[in-house]
């Protein structure tokens, strides 16, 4: 299969092969199988709040915490969308806990609203997917990019994650809380024309080694969810020739993934980067240590 770069016509892309040389999933597998959650309800008594989960990962992500026991509370813009995911949840699970709330992640009033209606409703508040996303087209350069269109990726991706954690974070401390934040393998690859993108998402690495720093009794987790054929991903305006090749991941690669993760499976991986098409297992077995000595999938500057 040809690589990455030659389906997108550019040679100088930089960032394809720095990951961890572990066996990569593109679907639910073993070790991630969510199966037993949703059968033993292991999240029962635990709110969830997931941020854009109107559609895609978002939506699924509420699915999944649904199906393991967890109430759940919805965020998104458009208040139709939301119905339709609590109406899938309800469908599948007709005694769901399902609260929707409509709110721009980019206002923190709305934001912190969100939260406390959260914390009100169900009387707690113990893990927060920070979901919510979007991109512009990879194409332009820095020069002709709508430079409201470039701050707008930055601000939903950027400020849209420190609102929702801002105001999230202090019902989360007290040993049992648990934050993932979506980001993407575009936060280490550096691609002409994704400015925006790659930089708001490299960005949420750090944010998430300084949120550990800080409240270092909540686990958080910087995580890829896959190369996912999202509505968000077509805004990218990838040809069809790449869309096809690239995003091959399942949309339930991610959701099985933020489980596993919230279940306090893998706490040694807060603070950190990790991608959903790793082999956890595998991660664990053959490189824990060293990135818990070493300190690794961190943002450091790298010397030669």
């Amino acid at each position: 299969m040809p690589k990455q770069s030659e389906f997108l016509g550019i040679t100088d892309i930089i960032g394809l092969d720095e990951d961890l040389p572990v066996h990569r999933h593109h679907d639910v597998y073993p070790t991630i199988d969510p199966s037993a959650a949703f059968a033993q309800k292991t999240f029962a008594g635990q709110v969830v709040l997931v941020s854009g989960a109107s559609r895609g990962i978002g939506r699924e992500a509420a699915r999944f915490y649904a199906r393991a026991g967890a109430a759940t509370a919805l965020v998104a813009r458009t208040e139709s969308a939301l119905q339709e995911t609590r109406a899938l949840i309800l469908d599948e699970m007709p005694d769901a806990q399902v609260l929707v709330l409509t709110a721009d992640v980019k206002d923190h009033v709305a934001v912190a609203k969100a939260v406390e209606a959260t914390v009100a409703r169900f009387g707690r508040l113990d893990i927060l997917i920070a979901n919510a996303g979007t991109t512009s087209a990879f194409n332009p350069l820095i020069t002709e990019k709508d430079p409201d269109e470039w701050w707008d990726t930055v601000e939903v991706n950027v400020r849209g994650v420190f609102n929702l954690v801002r105001a999230g974070l202090p019902h989360l401390k007290g040993g049992h809380g648990r934050v993932v934040i979506t980001t993407s393998s575009g936060a280490q690859i550096r691609l002409p024309g994704s400015s925006d993108y790659n930089l708001s998402k490299h960005t949420l690495l750090r944010l998430t080694e300084l949120i550990a720093l800080e409240f270092p009794d909540v686990r958080v987790f910087a995580m890829h969810p896959g190369a996912v054929k999202t509505e968000i991903v077509k805004k990218a305006a990838f040809g069809p020739e790449v869309y096809e090749a690239i995003f091959q991941d399942s949309v339930q690669l991610g959701p099985a993934t933020m489980l596993y993760l919230t279940a306090g499976k893998a706490d040694y991986l807060s603070g950190r980067y990790m991608s959903a098409n790793w082999d956890l297992a595998e991660v664990e077995r053959d490189w824990k240590d060293k990135i818990v000595s070493e300190h690794g999938l961190v943002s450091k500057l790298y010397i030669p």
